[in-house]
């Protein structure tokens, strides 16, 4: 069983359109909730938002609270 962090959150800001790229890409950004230019959404700190974040890293940008 994974272990939990606790209390870590990640506020995820989409700062690059998706125009323009791959289906999969689009999809995994619409997953995280971003769904226009400079919205911002707050995630909990676990590998799969990781994963998830790495794949969309050049869209995104990431803050830890």
């Amino acid at each position: 069983m994974a272990k939990q962090e606790s209390g870590k959150k990640l506020v995820v800001k989409l700062v690059k359109s998706t125009i323009g790229e791959k289906p999969k890409t689009r999809a995994t950004v619409r997953g995280l909730g971003l769904t226009k230019m400079n919205k911002v959404v707050e995630h909990d700190d676990n590998p799969s938002m990781r994963g998830m974040l790495h794949k969309v890293r050049h869209l995104v940008s990431v803050e830890e609270k």
